[in-house]
């Protein structure tokens, strides 16, 4: 077993619940030793394949526009504020400074997602080409700030909102839009800009809320408007309209089925209601299009049906064209739902799930919606009760969910998910998990077959505070039985994920077997640890899986717990760039460290190979790696640039070099002039640290400490390129050290 961390039960936090039935957290304590602070990865943009929804908006991250602000990030720690921002990067403004973006395209609308300090609230000027707007956008704290302290391994999350302006006026490519910090600190994440439509008009036969009684401004309640409009539709399965204007539905609605609800635009048509419908039947046939749904839930009550559909809408229904928001839950979907289409929708802020097909779910198409900022899984299915079956999320965009996995899937028959794009998942989750965990039984594990597909995966996976290891940007995860369907894993992209990219295991502990899973045709692109994590007996097949920027090693392969079993991988042809393997199984893979160092603070270099462009007498290379700071090395004199090259016998993080001279007072204060170069191969350099001046003083012990930054590659041949010497016309060193750190 692994001595010092293995699981205990359990890993996983609460889900989120109808009224109906409150999941319970499985989450128990766990042995070990902390895992080291997750890389600082650097940002990328954003993935722009095939995978990934058809958004009407284009975002623009704040750390790229121009600012006067303070860009902070990237960081991969649970519980700052740049690590549930998107691309872990995000602008601090203080009162008057701003972020000025550059349009792509045109433009008449902008959503922000912000963050403001806890218990604050502000605003943010616009404007537009230098010209101050008559309009600002709002910002307050009150969504933000989630505690969930039944969840174990939960920090204070949800620290960013979404707020959202029309602009007046048609924007095109190349105009700028600027947003300024009138008072309290606001920090700038993303903004969305989009050419919105003009109100859509009221379809032929329609019924109006407002001709029942309902209030476009607001001040009112229109609860008992909305039910009369819909009781009057639905007996002809005709449509109930809601106009632009703003409506507060105070109360849940029920019985709703043979019915259309649409609204002018999701812009124009909003709805104030943080339980927009509640039942646990419907004859079906409920089409739900083209409004706002605006809640306001300001925390998480798993025992309260907070959400925009709790429950059923029937067969035969459709949800499109929606901006969610505010809520607990934007979909919790129980009891007959077969056939629902969830398409084209927005799901922002939610304190739990974005959608759950909790159980029962069949032949449900949820695709093209685009879901930011959740406080649980964006997107589920959970076979609780009945199974889910024959089940698809395919072309779905989702970003920063911060306590839980992009899309989970936990139990069912015959699922398919597709072609989507999950970034920058925080904690407690992975961009997507394939999973027999049950939180409650009676549960219905993994069957048929399981089709994972197409789908990109952005800077996902997190460190596991339970665990106090990670998790993996795709997990499959015999929870509390092994997996038994057929798991086929095909064109999997996986960029810049902070830890692992495939992880196997059995997260309750008790070494449940991960089989009959197949990894086809997969690119690995930035790992901070290893391609393959397994911890717990199987096998899988692996064919066609090119990695690159792997930062420890290939594999990692050690099941637990001991005695039960062993994990083969086998190699399917086609793979490349992990084939390292970990090999101690008593410690964790860091990320970027390579296998662990029997002496982790020790001089790299000395005894190492030592070459240079030039020798004076009998000062050889290899006196500046001999541990001996007496004697020297010294280039060929009068013929700047000279340089010396440690082969450090294989690639590794240096994050120090420490250059010395003899400490005899004899050697006078000098200035030599030097940067820093690596290279994997010997022949192609790159540079590690600019040309700078550095002072030797043999007060000071003739010594010179040069830091390597954190982004720095790693490095197998270590060059010291110098180009001046204040006291000598030559390079020397007594002594070339590397280290770690």
């Amino acid at each position: 077993m692994h001595s010092h961390d293995m699981h205990a039960p359990s890993r996983r936090v609460a889900r989120s619940s109808s009224a109906l039935a409150l999941a319970i957290a499985l989450v128990g304590s766990v042995i070990g030793l902390a895992e080291p602070a997750a890389a600082r990865i650097a940002s990328q943009p954003k993935a722009a394949a095939a995978a990934g929804a058809d958004l009407p908006f284009t975002s623009i991250e704040a750390e790229s526009a121009a600012t006067d602000g303070q860009r902070i990030g990237p960081d991969y720690t649970q519980g700052t504020l740049a690590s549930e921002a998107s691309g872990r990067q995000a602008v601090r403004l203080g009162a008057g400074q701003s972020v000025e973006f550059t349009l792509g395209g045109a433009a008449n609308a902008v959503n922000v997602s912000y963050s403001v300090p806890e218990g604050q609230t502000g605003s943010l000027a616009v404007y537009v080409n230098g010209a101050k707007l008559d309009r600002s956008i709002a910002v307050t704290s009150k969504y933000s700030y989630i505690d969930t302290p039944w969840i174990p391994g939960a920090k204070t999350h949800h620290f960013f909102d979404n707020a959202r302006l029309l602009l007046g006026r048609d924007l095109k490519a190349g105009d700028k839009v600027r947003l300024t910090a009138t008072s309290s600190n606001v920090t700038v994440d993303v903004a969305d800009f989009e050419q919105v439509g003009a109100p859509t008009a009221k379809p032929s036969g329609a019924i109006s809320v407002v001709d029942k009684g309902a209030d476009p401004t607001g001040q009112r309640d229109s609860t008992g408007a909305f039910r009369d409009a819909i009781a009057a539709a639905k007996g002809s399965g005709g449509t109930v309209w809601i106009p632009a204007g703003e409506f507060t539905v105070g109360s849940e609605l029920s019985g709703v089925e043979n019915v259309t609800v649409q609204g002018a635009g999701g812009w124009h048509s909003v709805v104030r209601s943080s339980r927009f419908i509640n039942q646990s039947g419907s004859a079906g046939k409920v089409h739900l299009k083209d409004f706002a749904v605006i809640g306001e839930v300001t925390g998480r009550v798993d025992s309260a049906p907070d959400n925009f559909v709790n429950g059923s809408l029937g067969p035969g229904s459709s949800v499109s064209g929606m901006w969610l928001q505010h809520l607990k839950v934007g979909l919790w979907l129980t009891g007959n739902n077969d056939d629902l289409v969830v398409e084209n929708n927005r799901v922002l802020d939610t304190t739990a799930d974005g959608l759950n097909l909790n159980g029962n779910a069949r032949g449900v198409q949820v695709r093209h919606n685009f879901l930011r900022n959740q406080g649980d899984d964006s997107l589920a299915m959970w076979s609780l009760n009945a199974t889910n079956s024959d089940d698809t999320f395919a072309h779905n965009t989702v970003s920063q969910p911060n306590l839980a996995n992009g899309i989970a899937i936990y139990g069912g028959r015959d699922i398919t998910v597709k072609d989507n794009l999950v970034l920058d998942t925080n904690a407690l989750g992975s961009g997507i998990a394939v999973s027999n965990q049950k939180f409650l039984d009676p549960f219905f594990p993994l069957a048929g077959t399981i089709t994972v597909a197409g789908n990109t995966l952005v800077r996902t996976g997190a460190l596991n505070p339970n665990w106090n290891h990670p998790m993996g940007a795709l997990r499959v995860d015999a929870y509390d039985s092994a997996i038994e369907a057929t798991v086929t894993i095909t064109g999997t992209t996986i960029k810049d994920s902070p830890y692992s990219a495939y992880e196997f295991v059995s997260g309750g502990g008790t070494g449940k077997a991960v089989k009959n899973v197949t990894v086809d045709g997969s690119t690995v692109a930035g790992v901070g640890t290893v391609v393959v994590q397994a911890e717990t007996p199987g096998a899988v097949r692996m064919t066609g899986v090119k990695a690159t920027g792997v930062g420890a090693a290939g594999i990692y392969n050690c099941p637990y717990p001991a005695g039960s079993g062993t994990f083969a991988l086998t190699d399917g042809g086609g793979n490349s760039g992990w084939d390292s393997v970990w090999d101690d199984c008593s410690t964790w893979p860091r990320p970027g460290g390579g296998n662990p160092d029997p002496e982790p603070n020790r001089n790299l270099a000395k005894g190492r190979p030592a070459t240079a462009t030039g020798t004076a007498d009998v000062y050889t290379p290899g006196k500046a790696v001999d541990g001996d700071a007496h004697t020297y090395w010294e280039s060929t004199n009068h013929a700047f640039p000279q340089s010396i090259t440690v082969d450090l016998g294989s690639a590794q993080p240096v994050r120090r070099v420490v250059l010395k001279l003899p400490p005899a007072a004899v050697w006078q204060a000098r200035t030599q002039t030097l940067s820093l170069q690596g290279s994997t191969d010997g022949s192609s350099f790159s540079q590690l640290v600019a040309s700078k001046d550095y002072r030797f003083d043999p007060a000071t012990g003739n010594t010179v400490t040069v830091a390597l930054p954190g982004s720095a590659p790693r490095t197998r041949h270590l060059r010291v390129l110098v180009t001046a010497n204040s006291g000598w016309p030559a390079a020397q060193f007594s002594e070339v050290e590397a280290y770690l750190e």
